[in-house]
């Protein structure tokens, strides 16, 4: 797949503000500072279309872009809510996890989940809290093991199985990821084409 358009199109800070739409949605979820908006930024070649920060907790809405508008293989991009940011009130917390909940239960087009996790450590709490409920609700995912820049390449296998034998999935379904080395582009494009693939066989079918 390649991407040749992406555009923001708008954020919802709560579940009835989501878009309505017939086009299949990819979703990227992932902690607080786990590089969400660099790896949508280093996906679509264009350094600015997601904000990043270096402070944490500022993804507080779903953002949606917009991949390939009139093309075969167009879609929507959701970025979700990072989680697990602790200088936030519970209030704030609860009304993240609630959006997050809905979205992920709810959106009939969302046909896969990028997990991000950062590779130089094991994944946190939160980070199994959010694989127990892709797996348990068969939601379909692929873990992006974000920041393979901070450890050298011959580490990297080893991270990955680690990170594959904490959560107990196969290493097949992680992809290292480092937008700074531009590695790992090309494996996230190839899966995402296979999804969507994959969804209008089902479409077809149906």
């Amino acid at each position: 797949m390649i991407i040749k358009k992406a555009v923001y199109v708008k954020g919802a800070a709560k579940y009835e503000q989501c878009i309505v739409s017939d086009l299949p949605q990819i979703a990227v979820a992932g902690k607080s500072n786990v590089g969400k908006s660099s790896f949508i930024n280093y996906l679509v070649n264009d350094g600015k279309l997601a904000r990043t920060s270096k402070l944490p907790g500022r993804t507080r809405l779903i953002n949606y872009f917009l991949i390939n508008e009139g093309c075969a293989d167009e879609l929507l991009l959701a970025d979700l809510p990072g989680y697990g940011f602790a200088k936030v009130s519970d209030a704030e917390k609860i009304k993240w996890a609630d959006l997050l909940e809905k979205y992920l239960a709810r959106e009939k087009q969302l046909k896969h989940v990028f997990f991000l996790v950062d590779i130089r450590h094991d994944p946190t709490a939160d980070d199994v809290t959010m694989y127990n409920y892709l797996f348990k609700n068969n939601v379909p995912y692929t873990i992006v093991a974000t920041k393979a820049d901070k450890i050298s390449k011959s580490q990297i296998k080893n991270r990955l199985r680690s990170i594959a034998n904490y959560l107990k999935v196969g290493e097949g379904n992680l992809i290292a990821v480092s937008s700074t080395n531009k590695t790992g582009k090309e494996a996230v494009l190839d899966r995402i084409e296979k999804v969507l693939a994959a969804a209008a066989f089902k479409q077809t079918d149906e």
